[in-house]
C-alpha cells in the first residue's frame, strides 16, 4: 500500500476560516449558525485531502475536531452533486451507540439548511426504531451512522441499498479493533462497492490499524496530529491516596472547586453504582451511565449532562472515547485506567474546543505503577496535590511495580483516618 504524507503549510493557525474551503452555500450557512469559527489543525490538514478525493488515514488525539474533519467535506460533496435518492451514499461506522448518537446530532446541525438525510443505527432500540431503520436502508438515505453489529443484522436481511455508496468512514478505528470488530468491518466492506472513497480516523496507530488500512485503503494520504499527548490546556493533578480516602476526597473536590460540569470515570460498573449512590446520599445531583442501563435511560442521562441540566455524571470507559460534549470543565479519574491511551482519552473529555479544563486522578497504592507508566507515556510528571489534613495522610508515591496483589485496605501503620470508615466532609 503506497502512502502519501500530507503536509499543509500554515503560517498562522488562526489565519484560516471555514470560508477558505469554499463549502456549499447551505453548509456554510449551517457553520455560521452553529458558531463554527476557525478550523482546528486536524480539520485544516484533513479537509483539503478529502475534498480532493483521496483515501485518508488520519490520527489525532481526542477533542481535536475529528468528527467535523470528515463530516464537513463529505457533506459538501453530497450537497454539490446529484445522487440516486433510493440508495445509501455515505456510511460512517463507529464502535459505540453513544458515538453514533453524537455524530447523528452533529449531522442534524450541519444539514439544517439542506435536504441531506441521515439516520443513526445501533443496538438496544425497540420495534419502532427497527422499522424506521429498515425503511431508511431499503428506500434510501444520504448518510448512515452505524455500529457494526446492528448494521450487519440489516445487511443479512438483503434489503440494504448500498450499491451506489460513494463514501465509507471508519471512526475510532483503533477502538473498534480493541472491541473485536475486525471481522465485522471486513464483512460490512464486502457489501460495498470497490470504487469508493474511504476515510479512516484513529486516535492511535497500532500495527493492527496499519494492517486494516492496507486491506481497505487505496494509496491513502496519511495525516497525523499530536498523538498520545494531552492538550496543554488541561491542568493535570493527582492525589495519592488510600482507597478508603477516595469518596471523601471526591466530596472535597466537588465542594471546594467551582465546576459547572463534572465527569467522573470509574473502571468498573459496580464502582460507578456505589459512588453515584454515595454522592446522591450526600445531596449531590449526580447520575450514572454504564452498559447495565437501558438505551433510552442512557440517552436521557447523556442528554441531561450535555445540556448542562445534570452537573455530575459518573461513567465507565464507555464515555472515554467519541463523546463530543463541550465545556466539561472537570474530569475525575476515580480509578487509574489500565491503559495509558485510555487516560489520554478520559481527560480529553475536558478542555475541548479551545477551552481550558482540569483533570484530577486519584491514585491508590495498587495503582501507582500504572500511573507511573502513564506519566512516562505522556512525557510529563503530573503534579501531586496534598490531601486535605482532615482526611489524614496518604501513602508515599513511587517505587517499583508490586510483586503481587495488594488488598484494598491501608497498612496497619497508616493514619487512623485512612484505616477507618471514609470521613464525610460536611458541606
Amino acid at each position: 500500500m503506497k502512502r502519501t504524507t500530507f503536509a499543509l503549510h500554515i503560517k498562522k493557525y488562526n489565519s484560516l476560516d471555514f470560508s477558505s474551503f469554499n463549502f456549499h452555500e447551505s453548509l456554510q450557512d449551517s457553520l455560521s449558525s452553529s458558531g463554527y469559527k476557525s478550523p482546528t489543525l486536524i480539520q485544516q490538514k484533513a479537509i483539503p485531502v478529502i475534498l480532493e478525493g483521496h483515501d485518508i488515514i488520519a490520527s489525532a488525539q481526542t477533542g481535536t475536531g475529528k468528527t467535523a474533519a470528515f463530516l464537513l467535506p463529505i457533506l459538501h460533496k453530497l450537497m454539490s452533486a446529484d445522487f440516486n435518492d433510493s440508495e445509501v451514499h455515505a456510511l460512517i461506522v463507529v464502535p459505540t451507540r453513544e458515538l453514533a448518537i453524537q455524530i447523528s446530532s452533529h449531522l442534524d446541525g450541519l444539514t439544517y439548511f439542506s435536504s441531506i438525510s441521515s439516520i443513526a443505527i445501533y443496538g438496544g432500540g425497540d420495534g419502532e426504531s427497527f422499522v424506521r431503520e429498515k425503511q431508511a436502508l431499503s428506500k434510501g438515505v444520504d448518510i448512515v451512522v452505524a455500529t457494526p453489529g446492528k448494521l450487519i443484522s440489516h445487511l443479512n436481511m438483503g434489503y440494504v441499498k448500498m450499491k451506489e455508496l460513494r463514501y465509507l468512514i471508519l471512526d475510532e478505528a483503533d477502538r473498534m479493533l480493541d472491541m473485536g470488530f475486525n471481522e465485522d468491518i471486513m464483512r460490512i466492506i464486502s457489501y460495498l462497492p470497490k470504487e469508493r472513497q474511504t476515510l479512516m480516523f484513529s486516535a492511535t496507530m497500532p500495527p493492527r490499524i496499519n494492517q486494516l488500512a492496507k486491506a481497505i485503503l487505496k494509496s491513502p494520504v496519511e495525516v497525523s496530529v499530536a498523538l498520545s499527548k494531552p492538550p496543554e490546556s488541561i491542568k493535570q493533578e493527582a492525589y495519592v491516596v488510600y482507597e478508603p480516602q477516595k469518596i471523601p476526597l471526591v466530596q472535597y473536590i466537588l465542594s471546594n472547586k467551582a465546576h459547572q460540569s463534572t465527569l467522573i470515570f470509574c473502571s468498573k460498573k459496580q464502582t460507578v453504582k456505589q459512588l453515584t449512590l454515595q454522592l446522591q446520599k450526600l445531596g449531590y445531583d449526580a447520575k450514572e451511565i454504564h452498559s447495565d442501563l437501558e438505551q433510552n435511560q442512557r440517552e436521557e442521562v447523556l442528554q441531561a449532562f450535555s445540556s448542562k441540566r445534570l452537573p455530575i455524571l459518573i461513567a465507565t470507559d464507555i464515555l472515554s472515547r467519541g463523546i463530543d460534549i463541550d465545556q466539561i470543565d472537570l474530569v475525575v479519574n476515580y480509578d487509574v485506567p489500565t491503559d495509558g491511551e485510555d487516560y489520554v482519552h478520559r481527560i480529553g473529555r475536558t478542555a475541548r474546543a479551545e477551552t481550558k479544563g482540569t483533570a484530577i486522578t486519584l491514585v491508590n497504592q495498587e495503582e501507582q505503577y500504572k500511573f507511573q507508566r502513564i506519566e512516562k507515556l505522556i512525557g510529563k510528571e503530573v503534579e501531586k496535590v496534598a490531601i486535605p489534613e482532615k482526611l489524614g495522610a496518604g501513602p508515599a508515591y513511587g517505587g517499583p511495580k508490586p510483586a503481587g496483589k495488594f488488598t484494598q485496605k491501608p497498612k496497619a501503620s497508616a493514619p487512623a483516618a485512612a484505616r477507618t470508615k471514609p470521613v464525610i466532609v460536611k458541606k
